[in-house]
């Protein structure tokens, strides 16, 4: 075995970023991903920029870096679904994969025979994987999912941002990636439970559901004491100091996780006193004494470097790192020495196209990167012929009819 998904083949219908993630992971770990888009169209995150790869002229082509950011590994089949000729080509792709993964509105598959109950019906051996919304029951299955309305409805704007400040979503689609990836672990376990049964299964994920998973202790906090937490902004409700602060040249954050590494940030800040003060000696002191504890310590760290700080809270183990721009993480040693960014040819770029690599690091089975994130349309000839024996004549009509 060269990968770790070797043989197992998925029928991509999802567009946008949660199911692109979930394939885009599978693929890197060997799957071989079967992309099928609308013809003429596409994922609509092709179009979703600037920026936009350039081609050999130094123009705009239409593929934007969201599109690049989520889609290698895969080879797109332009289908159009919602004609019966369309249908059957599904149909006869499903027979020859494992897994199905989608994520149009509840319900938006079955008016083309592309639901779950008729596809586990003539498909019994086929993983379904759902994504939407709200999931496949509910008051709100009907309503389309977006990534900042589960971020608000799920907690997570409420609880992120200043402390003073507006409920801010993260930096970016979270949820979606989160999503992607609950998707990816739902699709391996099916997969491995067929291996007992010979049945696949129905694999529905909904982002609200995942947001409010994310939302961990913060969750827990209101279950067990019946109270919603306050807004801690870069700060945590349960551990103090573990947060951001300024420097002379910038911010940073420092995470003391225990009262011996607390001990040892005293020294360093040259009050080894603090750690034996009553308000201060252990972690619930210094929750309920945040208020006291915090601005002396701001009030030493912004006389220093980020560097400084750094170098030297690392030298005695206190967890610690500087807050940086996409650009100071590329340029990062741990990052380069991770192999995170990767070169891909890409069939419209003269140059190699850059992308993040794959946090997976497998001894016996590394993740390969094989295809760069096609061009709409670019192996639907290929995979049709390939896969279903269909002929260039029998192509030919189908293009005609605008099916592929």
């Amino acid at each position: 075995m060269t990968s770790s998904l070797e043989n197992i083949r998925i029928l991509d219908l999802s567009r946008v970023l949660a199911g692109p993630v979930c394939t885009q992971i599978l693929g890197d770990l060997g799957a071989d991903i079967i992309k099928v888009e609308k013809p003429g169209e596409g994922d609509d995150t092709r179009n979703w920029g600037p920026p936009f790869l350039k081609d050999k002229d130094g123009k705009d082509t239409h593929e934007s870096a969201y599109y690049l950011s989520c889609n290698r590994n895969k080879r797109s089949v332009t289908i159009d679904i919602t004609k019966p000729e369309g249908q059957a080509l599904i149909h006869a792709l499903a027979a020859q994969s494992d897994i199905l993964i989608h994520n149009f509105k509840v319900g938006g598959l079955d008016k083309y025979g592309l639901g779950f109950d008729a596809m586990h019906e003539k498909h019994p051996h086929l993983i379904y994987v759902a994504i939407s919304g709200f999931g496949q029951n509910g008051p709100l299955a009907s309503e389309p999912g977006y990534d900042l309305a589960s971020q608000a409805m799920g907690g997570l704007m409420a609880h992120t941002g200043a402390v003073d400040g507006e409920p801010m979503k993260a930096g970016v689609a979270l949820v979606d990636v989160m999503t992607g990836l609950h998707a990816a672990i739902g699709a391996l376990a099916a997969l491995h439970a067929r291996e007992k049964t010979g049945k696949g299964q129905m694999v529905d994920l909904a982002l609200l559901d995942v947001t409010l998973a994310s939302m961990t202790n913060i969750a827990q906090y209101y279950l067990t004491s019946g109270r919603a937490p306050a807004r801690f902004g870069n700060a945590h409700s349960t551990i103090v100091p573990y947060q951001s602060f300024e420097a002379r040249d910038g911010h940073f954050v420092i995470a003391v996780g225990n009262d011996h590494q607390f001990r040892k940030l005293c020294a360093y800040l040259e009050y080894p006193e603090w750690a034996d003060d009553a308000r201060f000696a252990h972690n619930n002191d210094r929750v309920k004494n945040r208020e006291t504890l915090v601005p002396l310590i701001a009030n030493i760290l912004c006389t220093k470097n980020v560097a400084d700080i750094i170098g030297a809270l690392r030298d005695i183990d206190i967890p610690c790192a500087p807050v940086n721009r996409i650009d100071q993480v590329f340029a990062e040693p741990q990052i380069d020495a991770r192999g995170m960014k990767i070169e891909m040819r890409h069939a419209l770029s003269p140059a190699p196209v850059s992308l993040v690599g794959s946090p997976f690091h497998m001894s016996e089975t590394p993740v390969s990167y094989r295809l760069a994130p096609p061009v709409l349309g670019q192996h639907t000839q290929e995979v049709l012929s390939s896969l279903l024996k269909i002929s260039p004549a029998e192509l030919a009509v189908l293009k005609e009819k605008n099916i592929i």
